[in-house]
């Protein structure tokens, strides 16, 4: 009778870890679109000093939860927003434009109001909180 020899198989077995991998990978996959869904609630600062700007240099535009602007005490829509820009602003454009919304606007309101002012060629921007009471 031959004895067939023995040997120490050696080879690390990776179907379990490739196995887990995938499966992690596919979590992660599931995950991601949920994660970036969430909104974060952002609750503005009150301030306690006030911006020194001298009152002529800037145009404040306030945006309103229910997606009115308000620029200096006249209200207007959203389209009509660059046109009102220009015609404050002038030909001097080192004006400061503070942009003041209420807690609820959508942060995509506000960016749309940047954009509008850097568009326009702004020397500053602004965001106006509320002073501390």
């Amino acid at each position: 009778m031959a004895h067939k020899q023995r040997t120490v198989m050696a080879d690390i077995n990776m179907v379990p870890f490739i196995d887990i991998t995938l499966i992690l990978l596919i979590i992660f996959m599931v995950m991601s679109p949920l994660l970036v869904q969430m909104q974060l609630s952002v609750d503005l600062p009150r301030a306690k000093a006030i911006n020194t700007t001298a009152e002529d240099d800037v145009i404040r535009v306030e945006v309103l939860k229910n997606g009115a602007i308000i620029v200096a005490e006249k209200k207007i829509s959203a389209a009509a927003l660059e046109k009102e820009l220009i015609l404050r602003m002038g030909k001097a454009n080192k004006k400061t434009i503070l942009v003041q919304a209420d807690k609820e606007v959508p942060i995509q309101n506000v960016v749309d109001v940047f954009d509008v002012a850097k568009k326009l060629g702004a020397a500053k921007l602004g965001i106006g909180v509320l002073s501390k009471s």
